[in-house]
């Protein structure tokens, strides 16, 4: 669901009956004769209507995870907020940047909609800028033939959906200017080469049993889920688009489950 467009819809809707009952069918009632109730609710709504799409459209707007592929950093459940002009100011809807203002950063946590549906909007860390070579090989990643830097930090045992105990191990891994946790499971394989899809720029990737190596093309972004081994992300359908981008996360505003983590910054 386009929640963006459905609020543009309806800010239309509320401000064409706003402005008829403004010009012309104020004109013609008598002063002690009430409004009809379809021009005094679409009155009334338009200012909200209005103030919650300029929020959403230009400063911030909320998020809830739906899934533990960025585990331990963001949880099942957790409503976080995201930061709409860090990356430019762009029209609504069509995500057009009008203005510049900065560039995703390695180790960023970005809010982008899904290259093979747009409709739908993903949550991963930012591993690769526009040309850097990228290999995950045997659960280690490199950047330009950089290793980077990861510290083991002890187990994390967690259920995932279907009621499946997960055991995996913790590492500190900093990436850019970010510190982070990621999880990786040494039983489990660095790559599943069957989920590997065609995507545009594939001829980019080379793919094996041990991993991969991708170079990320012009304009586009290479992006991980910080739970290695239980995430869909750029291994596996490719790299993201500038035009796709729709913000940075910076904060977990709410969570019903584990109230300790209202207020907690998104490193």
């Amino acid at each position: 669901m386009n929640f963006a467009l459905i609020m543009f819809l309806l800010l239309v809707f509320t401000g064409a009956i706003w402005l008829l009952d403004h010009f012309v069918l104020k004109r013609s009632r008598r002063p002690d004769q009430p409004e009809p109730w379809w021009v005094e609710y679409p009155k009334s709504f338009f200012p909200v209507i209005l103030i919650v799409f300029l929020l959403r459209s230009f400063l911030v707007e909320p998020f809830k995870i739906p899934s533990g592929s960025m585990l331990p950093t963001l949880l099942v459940g957790d409503f976080i907020l995201v930061n709409k002009y860090t990356y430019g100011i762009r029209l609504p809807i069509v995500n057009l940047k009008l203005i510049d203002v900065s560039e995703p950063q390695r180790g960023e946590v970005m809010v982008f909609r899904y290259p093979e549906n747009p409709s739908l909007d993903y949550i991963k860390r930012v591993v690769g800028l526009p040309g850097d070579k990228i290999t995950y090989r045997n659960k280690r990643l490199s950047i330009n033939g950089e290793e980077v830097t990861v510290a083991p930090a002890g187990e994390y045992n967690y259920v995932e959906s279907g009621l499946n105990f997960v055991s995996a191990r913790r590492f500190n891994e900093k990436l850019g200017n970010h510190r982070h946790a990621i999880l990786v499971q040494p039983e489990t394989p660095s790559l599943q080469l069957s989920g590997v899809r065609l995507f545009p720029f594939r001829d980019n990737c080379t793919y094996n049993d041990t991993g991969f190596t991708c170079t990320v093309p012009q304009r586009h972004y290479f992006l991980m889920g910080d739970n290695r081994d239980s995430s869909s992300d750029s291994r596996y359908w490719g790299f993201v688009p500038g035009e796709n981008i729709v913000g940075k996360a910076f904060l977990i505003w709410w969570n019903f489950d584990e109230f300790k983590r209202i207020g907690r910054s998104i490193n």
